[in-house]
C-alpha cells in the first residue's frame, strides 16, 4: 500500500494547535499517510505562543508532497505580500499537487495568486480583510471548508479537523474516516457548508433548547416534516422556535433539514447499493430528481459521480 505524503508548511507566527492537526488526524488513518513538517528554511519557527517549534525538514520537502497543508498564522503576522522565501518555497510544489489551507493559511495562497477565480474560505473574523486584499477570490466566509480541487481551504481552528477528515473520506471512504474520528474523539462529519459562526451555541439559562427536537427529527428524516411539526414537538410557537433554532444551529429549520437529508443520502451512497430513488425515499426527498438537485447544490456532483468516488476509495 502506497502512503500519501503530506507536507505541512509552518511559517513564523503559526498557531501550534492547527499546526498539529494534520499529523494527529491523518496520522490516525492506519498508516495511509506520511506526514512531514517543514519551514521555508529548515530552521525553527516562532509560534504565536510562548514557545518555538523545531522542524525536521526544509522547503525541499514540498517538492515531494502529494498534499501540502499551509498551517495558519496569527493575524498580526499576515502581510499584504508574500515574502520572497515563502514564494520560493511554494514554487517547489509540483503542478497538480493537492494544496490545503487551514484558517489564515488561505491568505498565503491568495497572496501568491493561487486562488484567483476560485471559491475559498477563511476565518470569519478576517473575512473583510481578505476581501479587501484579494477581490479576485470568491470568498465564502460562512462555511467550514471549501473543496475546489486541487485547492481546499478551511475556516478557523477545529475546521482543520473537518477538512482533514474530509481528505480521509475522499481518499479512502467513510468507514476509515469514521474510525479516525472515533480514535481522535471528534465528530465524524461536519458538512463543509455548515455555518462557521453560531450566534448562541449554548441556550441562555432557563431557555428551552431545540436539541431534543433536532434529535427527534433526525430519526424521522423520511417523513415530510414541517415547521409546524418541529415547533409542536418543541412546544414553542413557530416564530420562537425558528428564532431559537437559528441562534443555536446557524441555519433555518428548513435549510437544516435539507442539509441533514443530504448528509444521510451521502452516507447511503457511500455504504449501500440502494438506487438513487430508494435513497431519496429513505432520507425524505420526494423524488430522485430532488435528491440530485440538492446534492448537486451542496457538493457540485451527481449521486452517481459521488458514489463512484467512494466505491473507488473502498
Amino acid at each position: 500500500m502506497r502512503r500519501e505524503r503530506v507536507v505541512v508548511l509552518a511559517l513564523d507566527g503559526v498557531y501550534p494547535f492547527e499546526l498539529g492537526i494534520p499529523s494527529r488526524i491523518l496520522g490516525a488513518a492506519d498508516g495511509r499517510y506520511e506526514i512531514l513538517t517543514c519551514s521555508v528554511d529548515g530552521r525553527p519557527v516562532r509560534t504565536n505562543a510562548d514557545f518555538g517549534v523545531t522542524v525536521e525538514h526544509g522547503p525541499e520537502a514540498l517538492a515531494t508532497a502529494d498534499t501540502v497543508v499551509i498551517a495558519p498564522v496569527a493575524p498580526a503576522h499576515l502581510a499584504d505580500e508574500v515574502a520572497d522565501d515563502v514564494l520560493a518555497a511554494l514554487a517547489l510544489i509540483r503542478p497538480g499537487t493537492r494544496i490545503v489551507s487551514i484558517c489564515t493559511g488561505a491568505f498565503v495562497l491568495a497572496a501568491a495568486g493561487l486562488l484567483d477565480g476560485r471559491r475559498a474560505t477563511t476565518h470569519w473574523q478576517v473575512a473583510d480583510r481578505f476581501r479587501r486584499m484579494f477581490p479576485r477570490v470568491d470568498l465564502d466566509p460562512d462555511v467550514l471548508f471549501v473543496d475546489d480541487h486541487p485547492f481546499l481551504t478551511s475556516a478557523g481552528a477545529a475546521s482543520g479537523v473537518d477538512i482533514c477528515l474530509h481528505l480521509v473520506r475522499k481518499d479512502h471512504g467513510s468507514r476509515l474516516a469514521n474510525s479516525v474520528a472515533r480514535r481522535c474523539v471528534v465528530p465524524p462529519f461536519r458538512d463543509g457548508g455548515q455555518a462557521q459562526y453560531i450566534e448562541q451555541p449554548v441556550p441562555e439559562q432557563g431557555a428551552a433548547s431545540t436539541a431534543a427536537t433536532r434529535a427527534w427529527a433526525l430519526e424521522r428524516l423520511d417523513e415530510p416534516l414541517t415547521l409546524t411539526d418541529l415547533s409542536g414537538h418543541a412546544r414553542m410557537s413557530q416564530r420562537t422556535f425558528a428564532r431559537r433554532f437559528h441562534d443555536e444551529v446557524g441555519l433555518s429549520p428548513g435549510r437544516w433539514l435539507i442539509q441533514q437529508r443530504v448528509v444521510r443520502a451521502r452516507h447511503l451512497l457511500e455504504s449501500s447499493d440502494l438506487t438513487v430513488d430508494q435513497i431519496a425515499g429513505r432520507v425524505g426527498f420526494a423524488t430522485g430528481a430532488s435528491l440530485r438537485q440538492h446534492l448537486s447544490a451542496a457538493i457540485g456532483v451527481s449521486p452517481q459521480a459521488y458514489r463512484r468516488t467512494f466505491q473507488t476509495a473502498r
